[in-house]
Parts: structure tokens; sequence; C-alpha cells
């Protein structure tokens, strides 16, 4: 059997899978907020942080690796597990002092992991994919390396505050007595996999290219992107390698303690975003994926590290080999969810609406579907910003809106080059027909659903059997299987509306950001 971890913002969950049977043969989650209360991050998090700072306490990880592997031992037999992979948070950073590589290696099975490693750690917190802070720092890297295309072409983005690069900046200014004690900057990935095997564990390509630091080109730190950051950062990192190749074994402390045999291999852990492209089965080119959430996300594996010239995409390594990009866009249910309100409708209103509305009106009634802020194009929008060429009725209203958030997926995902041959939909959202159709429409691309609980953990999980000598592409067609009935097909009659209303669309988009 093979084991998958995710350390999540909020949880850290387990999917171990039976690849001769072809099932899912358990699975377990701890919930930081309910499972470990003292730590009082009901969200995952530290509250209360000031001037943009989103921090973390790595021994709340620590304590839940302990209670994950007490449950899950409790649960099955965990001797069967011959490899172990993994993801975490993308963007989020541990550092530790010089004595930590040999505490980990030395544990003793009768205590526990924060009693014997909590005490290692140089930085008390970590600052963790939601912070904010860095702007300013981000400024002087992107000065440094001479503007954000440089940047950008190097390490796959544009300098970000919440990834690791200007976080790691920030704490060589505001702490250089912290930094300098040092010995080793982690990931939330290659922190926990470093418990798990006793040893020190590099980053992996996938959640490396997360840190504006690895070079795209060389998969390997950026000489000048790391001399921009912090002094003597380069003796700080491991060399990084990847997420398919094991590093080394599981530690005696959890052979001993939870019944793990000692041969068990530990892989590098990857980030939760390329982890999830595993798991949405969607290594290979022409498989997007578009996960409709609080905010939506669009990825894809690509071949080549391609970059965005704009800067809003983001490109990392692909866990399969080559690479993937990642959009966000923040105004996805935010802007959903708005209008829906506004209209006093529920959600099953909201479909029926949807399908309501003519097919005459595709395309032609367009709507920026921005409520303030987005990142995809950077802009504050007010106010949604319509042009309407019918009467603006509620279904209109509704169908508009949708068509306007994929309108903007599909222009600001064609820097890409590749073509969508399948749409994977994920997210609370696309249970609704109404909705996935319209996706398949704008894109002209079949939508299946997947029905997939923890994308990232089956991802890890996958990546631990590919890495046992399992196909990764036979195990993605086993276990992420799209649910029953769920391919809806694009009505190839609204091709010619949609081409004129992308046009449309970007020349609305570029008045309204222009003045």
């Amino acid at each position: 059997m093979f084991l998958g971890l995710d350390s999540s913002t909020q949880s850290l969950s387990a999917v171990i899978i039976d690849p001769a049977n072809g099932q899912i043969a358990a699975s377990g989650s701890v919930n930081f907020g309910m499972d470990l209360p003292d730590y009082g991050a009901s969200s995952g998090f530290i509250p209360g942080g000031k001037n943009g700072e989103v921090h973390a306490d790595p021994r709340m990880w620590l304590d839940a690796l302990d209670l994950l592997f007490k449950r899950l031992s409790e649960a099955v037999d965990l001797s069967r597990i011959e490899f172990i992979a993994g993801s975490g948070q993308q963007h989020g950073s541990v550092y530790v002092r010089e004595g930590f590589d040999e505490a980990a290696m030395n544990l003793d099975p009768s205590r526990s992991l924060v009693e014997q490693l909590g005490k290692e750690l140089s930085r008390e917190s970590s600052p963790i994919w939601m912070d904010t802070s860095t702007g300013v720092e981000c400024v002087e890297i992107t000065s440094a390396l001479g503007g954000a295309a440089e940047v950008c072409a190097r390490s796959g983005s544009i300098a970000v505050e919440r990834f690791t690069g200007p976080q790691i900046r920030k704490f060589s200014k505001t702490d250089p007595a912290g930094y300098a004690a040092t010995a080793r900057i982690h990931l939330v990935s290659s922190f926990i996999a470093s418990v798990l095997a006793g040893k020190p564990m590099p980053i992996d390509f996938g959640d490396g290219s997360g840190m504006n630091l690895l070079n795209l080109a060389e998969l390997d730190w950026d000489s000048k992107l790391l001399a921009a950051t912090a002094p003597g950062l380069g003796a700080k990192l491991l060399p990084p390698a990847s997420c398919l190749t094991p590093q080394g074994t599981v530690s005696a402390y959890f052979s001993t303690k939870y019944g793990i045999s000692s041969s068990c291999r530990v892989c590098p852990f990857t980030g939760d975003n390329p982890a999830s492209l595993v798991g949405m089965g969607a290594t290979t080119p022409g498989q997007v994926v578009i996960s409709l959430g609080t905010s939506d996300t669009f990825f894809a594996a690509m071949a080549e590290p391609k970059t965005d010239p704009q800067g809003f995409g983001h490109v990392f390594g692909n866990p399969a080999g080559g690479f993937m990009s990642l959009i966000c866009f923040r105004n996805g249910s935010l802007a959903r969810e708005a209008l829906r309100d506004e209209l006093g409708a529920d959600w099953s209103a909201f479909e029926k609406e949807a399908l309501a509305a003519t097919v005459d009106s595709a395309g032609k009634n367009l709507t920026l579907p921005f409520y303030g802020a987005e990142i995809t194009p950077r802009h504050d929008f007010e106010i949604p910003v319509t042009h309407f060429s019918d009467e603006p009725t509620p279904a209109l209203r509704i169908r508009s809106l949708l068509e306007g958030q994929f309108l903007n997926m599909k222009l600001h995902s064609e820097w890409m080059g590749v073509a969508a041959e399948r749409i994977r939909l994920t997210g609370g959202a696309s249970k609704n027909d109404g909705i996935a159709q319209l996706v398949a429409d704008v894109f002209q691309a079949p939508v299946e659903r997947l029905d997939v609980a923890n994308s990232a953990a089956l991802g890890a999980a996958l990546i631990a059997a590919a890495a046992g000598g399992h196909d990764l592409v036979g195990l993605e067609g086993i276990f992420c299987k799209p649910a029953a009935e769920s391919l809806l097909l694009p009505d190839t009659s609204l091709a010619g509306n949609y081409s004129t209303a992308l046009t449309n669309f970007r020349k609305l988009l570029e008045q309204t950001i222009n003045g």
C-alpha cells in the first residue's frame, strides 16, 4: 500500500491506496482547529496578524503528525505501506536551527515530536500563503533583478507577497539574529518529510517553483534570485529534487511507535497544487482543471516552462515531469454568491435561471464579473461592469456573470498555448449543471465533474505508488475517474458567438482598466 499526506491550511490528511485492487484502503484527517484547540488556530493560522501578516505555529503540524499516525495505526496495518509521499500548502516556510537534523535523526518514541523538535525552531512561527506583508521586499527583489519580467522568466512568477523568497527576505531584515541562527529553511512540505524520514529532505521542483527562487529552465536555485533575497541563502537550502525519487526510509520513531515498516521509503514532498494536478488525473497536456471555490483556479500541464508575459499566471513543476500552470481568480464564488444574494435566488433557482436564459443571448451581454479587487487581472473594480444588448433580466444577468468569469479564464490562459481537450471541473459550484454547461460552451471542450474529497492527498498517494514502480498515468485512470454521468458536451453552434464575445470582453476589460 502507498500513503499520501497533505498538510493544508486547516488540516493534515492521509489517503492510503492499494493499487492491486484499485481501492482507497483508508483515509484520515486531523483538523487543526477542532483536534488541536490549544493552539487557538480555528482556521489553521494564528489570528490577529498585523499589517498583512498571517502565520501558523509549526509545532501544531508536529502534534498533528503524531495524532494522525496514532489514528491511522488504530485503523489499518501500517506495516503494509511501502512508500510515503506528501504535499503541503504552498509558500509556507519553516526555519530550523543546526540541532534540528540531529534531533530528528534520534527521536525517542516514548516522547512526542513537539517535545523533541519544538525547541529546534529558529523562528517560532511560519508565514503561510495568506500573508501579504512583503510588498516592500517584492519591490526590492524585482528591482535587483531589473524588472518583473526577468523575475517571472527565471522563476515562473513575478515576485509575489505570499511567495517564500520575499518572506525570507523580510525575516532576514527584521530579525537578522534569527536568520543567522537558521541552519536550514524548509517549506511546509519538506519540513514534514524531514520529520518522517529523520533526515533533511530536499524541496521538490513543484513546491520549489512557488518560492521565486528556483530557476525553471535549470531546475536549480537561481544564483541571482538567491543573492537578491538574503545573504548566504544558498547554504540554507538543499539542492531541489524530484518528488518521484525516494530520499530515505521512515525514521525509527514512526516504525517503532506506529508500526510502519522500517524499510518504508519516503519521497520528497511536493506542493498542494502540483499534488492536486495528479489527484485530478491531469498530468498530461490537454487536460485542464478548473476548480470553482471561494476563488476559482485554472491549472493545466505544460511541456515547456512558458511563462505569463503579464505576470498573472504561475508556473510550477509537474510531478509527472515537465511543468504546470496555475491561474487564480479571486472573484469566484464571491461574485456568484453576491449576485445570488442581490437577486434573492437560491442555488436551484440560480441554476434554472442560468439555463432558462435564451441560447441566442450567448456572449452578447457582457459582464466584467468583479465585485471588488481582482488578481487576474490585477485591478480594484468597484462594481461589475456590464454591456447589455438585451434587457438585463435576472436570467441574463446570471448568464452574463458566469460567461464573464469563464471568458476571463479563457482570455488569461491564452499565453499557455495549450488547447483544452477536456476540462475536469471540481469544487462546490461544479455540481450545478447550468454552470458546468457554460464552461463547456465557452471553452468549446467536453466537461466532466470529479468528486474527489482530497485531491492533494490522493495525488500524493499516487506519487508514492509511482515512486514504487506503478505507472502514474495508469493510476490516474483507476483512481481519478469522473462522477457517473457527469460528462457535458459543448454546443458547437455557439463557437462563433463565444469567439466574438472573447474579443469584445477583451476590449471592455481594457477600456475599464485604462479608464
